[in-house]
């Protein structure tokens, strides 16, 4: 069994981005600009805006943060959200779900404008990555492509079962597989017998939030095993969806957590960044 590690690999990333970074500042002046709206205060959000910002500045990016109160009107996040598409210096928006249950959080991402959605939940870019061409794609699952392409491996014909179903990183996950010619069944919450699914399967990628839903039988031997849920357990500890003691026996490689998926997200989310910032670079050029 070889542990995929997700923080060693957006090390490698940031490093590669700081690179950039710094030759697009010294050649056309261009400082990457990256800004978040937090609505509340859920501790999670909360916790990933901080560490998006911590990277910001390790990176050299310039960042904005437009915190708002719980009970803030679906026409301020709108007004904020235009007010950044029109600012020059903001190249990514990024908007932290989820947000209160009174906001439309669909009409939300719809405004953003699709060449600054670096998380890639605008309709624009959803239809572009289905559809296999470029665009900005959701970074957890395209930290997950760039984490099995490092560890070489190909996942061309084979099984791959995506145990979770949403807009953020199931569904994504699924179009970047079958777009690298993989065999993909989705598994959500109404699926029935999941056991019977994930034992047919080379690679089993989960993010659902649920503690020890997959377990060693139900997985066949040399399996790899890419977890992307994250729960807190009732000892305090951060755990996935995978019972990583058992399973890990049983794979060939799997994530861990904390330090497998989750550094990569935020490696992903400035590496897109950093290519919005370059398409703006070049479009200022070109006028």
């Amino acid at each position: 069994m070889q542990i995929l590690d997700g923080k060693k690999l957006a090390k490698k990333i940031e490093d590669n981005v700081i690179k950039e970074v710094t030759k697009i500042k010294e050649e056309v002046d261009v400082t990457p600009g990256l800004a978040v709206i937090l609505v509340g205060q859920d501790p999670a959000s909360a916790a990933y805006v901080s560490m998006k910002k911590k990277a910001c500045d390790r990176m050299g990016f310039y960042s904005v943060s437009h915190e708002m109160p719980e009970d803030i009107s679906q026409e301020a996040i709108e007004n904020t959200i235009v007010m950044m598409n029109q600012n020059p210096n903001i190249d990514g928006i990024l908007i932290q779900l989820p947000l209160p249950s009174h906001i439309d959080t669909t009409k939300i991402l719809e405004l953003v404008d699709p060449a600054k959605d670096v998380d890639g939940f605008h309709p624009y870019n959803v239809g572009r990555l289905v559809t296999n061409l470029d665009g900005f794609v959701p970074c957890t699952p395209l930290g997950v492509m760039e984490m099995l392409a490092e560890y070489n491996i190909d996942v061309k014909g084979k099984n791959c079962c995506v145990v979770g179903a949403s807009n953020i990183v199931g569904k994504p996950m699924a179009s970047l597989l079958l777009n690298a010619d993989a065999t993909v069944e989705i598994c959500h919450i109404f699926t029935d017998n999941l056991k019977k699914h994930t034992l047919n399967a080379d690679i089993i990628l989960v993010g659902v939030g649920v503690i020890n839903l997959i377990k060693e039988d139900m997985i066949k031997d040399g399996a790899i095993i890419v977890d992307i849920g994250i729960n807190r357990a009732e000892n305090g500890k951060l755990v996935g969806d995978v019972d990583f003691e058992n399973v890990s026996k049983k794979c060939s490689y799997i994530t861990p957590v904390p330090g497998g998926v989750g550094p990569m997200t935020i490696a992903m989310l400035m590496s897109n960044t950093l290519k919005a910032a370059k398409l703006n670079a070049a479009k200022k050029i070109e006028v």
